[in-house]
C-alpha cells in the first residue's frame, strides 16, 4: 500500500483491495476508485499536464488557458467514461474531475485547487500502471 498526500490532496493506492485499489481525495471530499478509473485518470492527467507544459512557454503571464480530456472507463462501452479538466494560467491551475458511472455505478464530482493540482497529478505520473496485484505503487 502507497499513501501519497500532500495539503489539499491524497492518493492512496492497495492493489490487494479489489475492486477499489485506490482512494483520492481533496479539500473536503474523497472516493475510492477501481484499477481501470485510475488508470483513466492517470492517462487524463499525463495527457492535460503533458499539453500544458508543451504550451506554458508561448502563453502570456495574463492569458489563461482551459483544456479537457474525457476518456472511456475500461474496455466495454457501458462502462462510463471519466471526464478531466485543467483551468489556469501558465504558472498555477486547477484540475476539475467528473466520473460518469455506468450501469449501477456511482458517480464522482471532485477538484483540486492551485496548490494541489501539481503535487496530485506528480503522484500519478509516479505510479506504474494500475493494476490488481502489482505490488507496492511509488509515488
Amino acid at each position: 500500500m502507497e499513501v501519497c498526500e500532500g495539503q489539499g490532496w491524497r492518493l492512496v493506492v492497495d492493489p490487494a483491495r479489489a475492486p477499489f485499489i485506490a482512494l483520492i481525495g481533496g479539500d473536503g471530499w474523497a472516493s475510492e476508485l477501481t484499477a481501470a478509473e485510475l488508470r483513466a485518470l492517470q492517462l487524463a492527467a499525463a495527457q492535460l499536464t503533458a499539453q500544458h507544459r508543451a504550451m506554458a512557454d508561448v502563453l502570456m503571464a495574463e492569458e489563461a488557458v482551459a483544456m479537457e480530456v474525457e476518456l472511456p472507463i475500461g474496455d466495454a462501452g457501458d462502462a462510463g467514461c471519466l471526464w478531466l479538466g485543467l483551468d489556469g494560467d501558465r504558472h498555477r491551475w486547477t484540475l476539475q474531475l467528473v466520473l460518469t458511472p455506468g450501469p449501477g455505478g456511482r458517480g464522482i464530482e471532485g477538484g483540486w485547487g492551485a496548490a494541489a493540482s501539481e503535487a496530485f497529478s506528480t503522484a500519478l505520473e509516479r505510479l506504474r500502471p494500475a493494476e490488481p496485484g502489482g505490488g507496492d505503487q511509488d509515488c
